[in-house]
């Protein structure tokens, strides 16, 4: 099978964006195993422990890899950005959790090109989809779906950036696609929008720009158990779950495309904290049950509803948080008392 054909099956499966990279170390590894030594990987132990070293080389995962094909999930649904909403009764949450969990969706639609692979060329394969250890954006970049902007999201220059990433490794050795051009230029519109200055620089030239993974949101908020520095709370703002500013503001999103696939359409967008407040954690299961907002459970989903009502400063959610705070569970009542410290004191400066 040569590369054009495989490429075309993954559109026909459902996919967006689809190109091939050769099965060989990467460059930008290096860079990665420096940003983690450095420990901006945080508290995140599945890119810090020993499957760190396997980033180096996709054929860590597959010894008899020559390719790998990657697939682009656009997933942009058409409304607003999070930039856009002002009501501070709201709570936000990211937009790649508005629908359904897109690790089992983009598995079985690679599960299903492999199928329709091995009934033209039986080879060796191995699919991969977020959680394996590779290097998933440069490899993306390699396979000319995109460059990586400052915010280090992949940008692809006709679709912009909403997108999910998979791969399938293969013992195929196919033509390799080719690299495009960063387009970011001297924008810094994702690094000045950022409100926790989660974009830093590097110190060298390639890359410039990196992320500072303790500082960002999206890992306060998701990948952060447990207790929140009380120091980085006022910085989150509403988001109860994720965090999209450095690509609401992206110039390459201003005509994002969009996706009416089934899978990728809202639940859930902007809803309501005193309702997210009063949930229970059977009511948390089905609500939120499929959808990525799950893995914060419901001991760090009721901290980040409290977190986003004490930013709001509005005394209209002091009665929720009172409940939270009474909350048999520590961490929970520990933000809700900090988020009525946040309402007091904004009544105090009034």
């Amino acid at each position: 099978m040569r590369s054009a054909e495989l490429k075309q099956l993954a559109l026909e499966c459902g996919f967006d964006l689809a190109g091939i990279a050769n099965a060989a170390p990467l460059a930008e590894a290096t860079h990665y195993l420096d940003w983690v030594s450095r420990g901006l990987a945080g508290k995140m132990g599945y890119l810090a422990d020993h499957r760190a070293d396997k980033r180096r080389d996709p054929r860590s995962l597959l010894a008899s890899a020559r390719s790998v094909l990657v697939v682009g999930q656009l997933y942009n649904a058409p409304m607003p950005y999070s930039t856009c909403f002002d009501d501070a009764t709201l709570g936000w949450i990211s937009r790649y959790a508005w629908g359904d969990d897109y690790h089992e969706v983009m598995r079985a639609r690679l599960k299903r090109l492999d199928t329709l692979l091995q009934g033209h060329t039986p080879c060796e394969t191995k699919i991969c989809v977020d959680t394996a250890p590779l290097l998933e954006r440069p490899l993306a970049q390699a396979a000319g779906l995109g460059w990586i902007g400052k915010n280090t999201c992949l940008i692809n220059q006709q679709q912009g950036s909403w997108f999910f990433l998979g791969e399938m490794l293969t013992s195929l050795d196919l033509d390799a696609d080719v690299p495009p051009p960063d387009r970011c230029g001297t924008c810094t519109r994702c690094i000045n929008a950022c409100p926790t200055e989660a974009i830093v620089r590097t110190g060298h030239n390639s890359p410039e720009w990196e992320l500072d993974a303790r500082l960002c949101i999206s890992y306060l908020n998701i990948e952060l158990k447990g207790e929140i520095p009380a120091s980085q709370r006022s910085g989150m703002g509403r988001h109860v779950f994720g965090c999209d500013i450095c690509q609401d503001v992206c110039p390459w999103n201003r005509r994002a495309a969009v996706s009416t696939d089934a899978p990728w359409q809202p639940r859930q967008i902007a809803p309501p904290l005193a309702e997210l407040a009063i949930l229970t954690a059977a009511e948390f299961g089905s609500l939120f049950g499929g959808s990525p907002i799950s893995r914060t459970k419901y001991q760090g989903f009721l901290r980040n509803v409290a977190i986003a009502m004490g930013n709001t400063a509005d005394p209209v959610f002091r009665v929720p948080l009172e409940r939270l705070a009474q909350s048999d569970d520590a961490v929970i009542a520990e933000h809700a008392r900090w988020a009525l410290g946040q309402l007091k004191s904004s009544v105090e400066c009034a």
